[in-house]
């Protein structure tokens, strides 16, 4: 005989995706973690052990692993140490845990006493036969006509038959860093469907990990050695099923028309979130639900991670980022903040307050009215919060009330940031303020959140469909300092935010550097042409030489590379060519533009950022719109943008800074 060694388990969940099942393993940690809970030998009936990042946690007793933060189907959890190749994808699917034990056994015996060929049944009375170490085999029964034979036989299609997880070719995954150094909730957009796969925000959100994931092993690898970072948790925020929740589905349904059927459902799935967004019915309903659901997640996990330092950050998608937006600008502020968000803007309302006041009465020929602000003792502050109530009260007569009331809603048209950060024209409440926005109560957030992130946003549009001409570049979200505004250039829901803030100028987004670090090679390319031509037109006769150097200069602020292999080659190529810079002029080379004033929205720094389209989509705009609009989930360049913000507010910085990033 030979030597038996027990084989080492790996604990597998069963994922169900259109009834089709799939065993995915464990991370090695958790499998470890499993192993010693179910080793320890006490009653397993009550035993908790936290998976994935705590994100699921596995009932060990009634084998379920249970999802923590968002409602999913419980998985059917086994630990696994025999398995056999399935019929439809060639994976290898676990024996359940009782069978195994019987082959394990069987095959501790045959070791043992050298006695192979060996056969068994499986509870579905199939037989297994141990011919050596090697190869071991099961064989699936061919239908035959005589179905009444229960007899097993030898019969039908042999399948491979594995001992130990090492033997079966399956990816075990790292597992994550167990220290969480910041928490991003993400709101998703119109639908349930957040992707071109139609996958829900759940995944959507395990995508955009995994890549964050991926990103701090490339490029915060220092800090990763010295224990500074560990990771980002991100965590989905879902309010689409509580809406349609509400019984409107129904009500829909029946005034649906049958025809185009599933395009109209399509739409009454999605775009009529818009809809419901803006109707003051259902933007309460929204905007409860998100509040609440963040709320609520915030203090399960601080629950569940009572070491936990680390800051808050938020993320939205399409509607998602308006809907944070209008709650970001409805959050109160602390009385300091309040000073703070009103210095520089002249709005504030000192001890000439009631002069003030009397100026703008004159100035509509209503000076006969003085009096009657001054005993009410009205300054500028209280005459911007006026009713039409208010000023009937106060005995104004119809005319020179319209007018007042005419005057308040223009000036808040033109001014974000009211008098301590009293942010009328963004908020929704019910003040006079032009284009009647719905009034809806907005819920507070129990944390202040570090960074805004908005990806594909519509949230210029709305303003600007609400009536807002202007954001005051002295205006700042009143408990959150930073706001990043993340667009694909083929995006067809994206709008910018800076115009808005200096309508005055013309300048192009700050363009996102490539994880890798230079500009894809086509787009540098693109740049070199339009160059080149630029400069054969300003100089006809000019020498070709200076025309081939503009073609060759890296271009002044270059920002990325490209993601494929032949991209890769091409660039490397390029990267060959003699450096041509020492001749220039270096003139030529000082041709940055001074920065550009952006206010105060992300603490003075640039807001509107674009993504690099990828070489195949520039081909056509618009069959990649619709991808452009949901491509944020996975794309690299948005992910490091958004670990490297959030790093720094802690003073951690990215291996190599890259090029052209702030």
């Amino acid at each position: 005989g030979g030597r038996y060694e027990a084989v080492v388990p790996h604990w597998f969940y069963c994922k169900v995706t259109d009834t089709r099942e799939r065993w995915v393993p464990f991370s090695a940690q958790d499998s470890e973690r499993l192993e010693a809970a179910h080793g320890a030998g006490k009653e397993q009936a009550g035993v908790v052990v936290p998976t994935s990042g705590g994100r699921y946690d596995v009932h060990l007793g009634a084998r379920q692993r249970v999802a923590v933060y968002w409602e999913e189907e419980a998985a059917e959890v086994r630990r696994c140490t025999w398995f056999y190749k399935g019929d439809k994808d060639n994976k290898f699917i676990p024996y359940s845990e009782s069978f195994s034990e019987e082959l394990e056994e069987a095959y501790m015996i045959a070791v043992t006493l050298g006695e192979w060929k060996k056969k068994l049944e499986s509870p579905n009375r199939e037989v297994i036969i141990l011919h050596n170490p090697k190869l071991m085999v099961h064989y699936h029964p061919v239908a035959s006509s005589d179905d009444w034979v229960s007899t097993p036989t030898e019969q039908g299609r042999p399948r491979t038959v594995k001992r130990g997880v090492e033997n079966i070719a399956v990816e075990i995954p790292n597992g994550e860093p167990l220290q969480i150094d910041h928490l991003v909730f993400v709101v998703h957009g119109i639908g349930p469907a957040c992707d071109i796969r139609f996958r829900s925000i759940v995944q959507c959100v395990n995508d955009f990990r995994n890549v964050s994931l991926s990103m701090l092993q490339a490029h915060f690898r220092k800090a990763q050695e010295q224990q500074q970072v560990g990771r980002v948790e991100f965590l989905p925020v879902n309010w689409h099923s509580s809406l349609h929740s509400t019984g409107v589905d129904v009500d829909l349904e029946r005034i649906t028309l049958p025809s185009i059927n599933r395009l109209r459902h399509f739409i009454n799935d999605t775009i009529l979130d818009v809809f419901f967004y803006n109707s003051s019915t259902y933007c309460q309903t929204i905007v409860d639900t998100v509040a609440s659901e963040m709320n609520r997640l915030h203090r399960l996990f601080l629950q569940r991670n009572p070491h936990f330092r680390g800051g808050v950050s938020i993320a939205g998608h399409s509607l998602g980022s308006l809907i944070l937006f209008d709650l970001l600008t409805n959050q109160k502020a602390d009385p300091e903040e309040k000073e703070h968000c009103v210095q520089g803007s002249r709005t504030t309302s000192g001890t000439g307050g009631i002069e003030e006041v009397k100026e703008i009465l004159k100035k509509l020929e209503l000076s006969e009215y003085c009096d009657v602000f001054e005993k009410e003792k009205m300054d500028r502050q209280a005459l911007f919060l006026c009713t039409e109530e208010n000023l009937k009260e106060m005995g104004i007569p119809l005319g020179p009330r319209m007018k007042i009331l005419h005057y308040i809603s223009s000036e808040t048209g033109m001014k974000v940031c009211f008098p301590h950060g009293f942010t009328g024209i963004v908020s929704r409440t019910n003040l006079n303020i032009p284009l009647s926005q719905v009034s809806a109560n907005y819920p507070q957030l129990n944390y202040k959140p570090s960074i805004f992130f908005a990806f594909g946003s519509p949230i210029g549009m709305f303003l600007t469909v609400r009536g807002v001409k202007r954001i005051d570049p002295n205006y700042s979200l009143p408990t959150c300092k930073g706001f990043f505004n993340i667009f694909h250039p083929f995006d067809p829901v994206a709008y910018r935010i800076e115009p808005m803030i200096v309508p005055e100028l013309e300048f192009e987004p700050m363009l996102l550097p490539h994880h890798k670090g230079r500009k894809r090679m086509h787009l540098e390319l693109k740049e070199g042409l339009t160059r080149m031509s630029v400069d054969l037109k300003n100089n006809l006769l000019g020498s070709l030489r200076v025309a081939w150097q503009s073609f060759t200069r890296s271009p002044v602020p270059a920002l990325e590379a490209g993601s494929s292999e032949a991209e890769a080659e091409a660039e490397a190529g390029a990267e060959k060519q003699p450096d041509t810079k020492a001749e220039e002029p270096p003139a030529a080379v000082k041709e940055e533009t001074p920065p550009i004033n952006v206010g105060r929205l992300n603490r003075g720094n640039r807001i509107d950022y674009v993504l690099q389209e990828k070489p195949i989509e520039s081909f056509n705009e618009y069959l990649f719109a619709l991808q452009g609009h949901l491509c944020y989930w996975e794309s690299e360049d948005t992910v490091l943008l958004v670990l490297k913000e959030i790093y720094q507010t802690q003073g951690i910085t990215l291996d190599q800074p890259l090029p052209g990033s702030q």
